[in-house]
């Protein structure tokens, strides 16, 4: 059976061009998805300021926009404005599963992060991957980043009911690793984002720069009490 927008929207691999004198970075290719500038704002992070890495796919790599328009850029400028600093370390790759987030964990760690955001699973829902699988996967990915010193966030991925008992199962993972653990805990970071057309590109499966503000404000409140 053929996949609905709606299961590749919530499922999907919630995952540059430049030249010139443009700073390094990656910048808007294909079709801007929003009126925001292609140059990042200027921003000053105390030395003292926590590191916080954002493990996760195409979703948290902003896919398609600027990267201070994906949502993990858009939470450290927020969280300074508020008077909570912090360096950002973006470990966001298209198309990463969890099994790719367990291997890109030595890396991450090599970083001494104070807080681990973990936004994956998205890809292997949309793959079917078993779930004993992903629930090894992301007990890796915690054990492995408390183990380094690091606090975890994990930002809950959701299936659409129509998948059965797959979608129930797993759905149901990640609060209960959450619950088991004792870790910080967004529900829903997709929530009101996730096939909602006006706020995704045109694939149907990466947010717009406005879709981007929504993911921030959903993992705001986690993401401000584990920095408090």
């Amino acid at each position: 059976m053929r996949p609905s927008a709606l299961f590749l929207a919530v499922l999907a691999a919630a995952c540059s061009g430049g030249g010139d004198d443009r700073p390094a970075g990656r910048y808007l290719f294909d079709a801007p998805a929003g009126d925001g500038s292609a140059f990042a704002p200027a921003l000053t992070v105390p030395d003292s300021a926590p590191t916080v890495v954002f493990l996760g796919d195409s979703i948290g790599a902003g896919l398609h926009l600027a990267e201070h328009l994906a949502f993990p850029s858009l939470l450290q400028a927020r969280m300074a404005r508020e008077g909570l600093p912090f360096h950002l370390v973006s470990s966001c790759e298209s198309g990463r599963t969890t099994a790719g987030g367990v291997t890109a964990l030595e890396w991450v760690m090599q970083r001494a992060p104070d807080l681990v955001v973990i936004e994956l699973g998205g890809n292997d829902g949309l793959r079917g991957v078993s779930l004993a699988t992903v629930e090894r996967n992301l007990r890796t990915m915690i054990e492995r980043a408390e183990e380094g010193g690091a606090d975890v966030l994990l930002l809950g991925v959701r299936l659409p009911p129509n998948l059965g008992a797959y979608g129930t199962e797993f759905d149901a993972l990640y609060p209960r690793l959450a619950a088991e653990y004792g870790i910080r805990f967004e529900p829903y970071f997709m929530r009101d984002v996730g096939g909602v057309p006006a706020l995704n590109l045109p694939d149907g499966l990466h947010p717009t720069a406005e879709g981007h503000e929504r993911l921030a404000d959903n993992v705001a409140p986690a993401l401000r009490a584990a920095l408090e």
